[in-house]
């Protein structure tokens, strides 16, 4: 415990960063996510396309690959952001794949004849999805919704690892290389901090969770 309080403003900036990953990230992926999820139930063919072949890619794909690609491969090609931006984005295109099988999960909960009503009225697919379809589907997906957001906060500990720095996971490199102290306390702080965020986040959306089971 000496280790984690003698440089706890180090592990509160780490978590701060993390924090700040996750939520760039997160707002990211449930954007594209929906995005790709309307994609998925187009009628039009090559939308499905685009939203099947996302997912295929991503879901399928190890998320250092993608993380190495957005560091290591758009550099070359001549785009250069921040390895802060880096990885948030890579962490970003690979959670929208699992927001988007959560949400069109939803969206096939549904019972057909809301969307079928929505086009009775002269509503378009856009139109009947957005206003009907999606916030009745919004209430069903809140469960696998959270799994996918717990794994991702998870997950931004490996962006830490592609030189995002000031995360969690810099903090616990810092300590035990640059200043060497012993891993064991180091990484129970890491730890510590990461069960400090996803832990009031899962309660956070296990509160959602029943609201939304109260409003069905």
């Amino acid at each position: 415990m000496h280790v984690i309080l003698a440089n706890l403003p180090l592990y509160l900036t780490g978590m701060a960063t993390t924090l700040e990953i996750c939520l760039y990230a997160g707002a990211l992926s449930l954007l594209i996510g929906t995005i790709l999820a309307g994609f998925r139930v187009s009628p039009l063919p090559p939308l499905r396309g685009v939203g099947t072949s996302w997912v295929t890619v991503f879901r399928n794909c190890p998320l250092t690959v993608v993380l190495f690609f957005m560091a290591f491969g758009f550099p070359e090609l001549g785009i250069n952001f921040p390895y802060f931006w880096f990885g948030t984005v890579g962490l970003a295109l690979y959670t929208s794949a699992f927001v988007c099988e959560a949400i069109r999960s939803g969206i096939n909960s549904v019972p057909p004849g809301q969307a079928e009503a929505a086009r009775s009225i002269g509503l378009g697919f856009g139109q009947s999805l957005t206003s009907v379809v999606l916030p009745q589907a919004v209430r069903t997906v809140v469960p696998p919704l959270g799994s996918v957001i717990i794994a991702m906060i998870k997950n931004s500990a490996i962006v830490g690892a592609f030189g995002v720095g000031g995360d969690l996971y810099a903090a616990g490199i810092t300590l035990t290389s640059a200043r060497g102290e012993a891993a064991l306390p180091v990484l129970t702080g890491v730890v510590i901090g990461y069960l400090l965020i996803t832990v009031p986040a899962g309660l956070l959306l296990g509160t959602l969770e029943r609201k939304v089971a109260v409003l069905r």
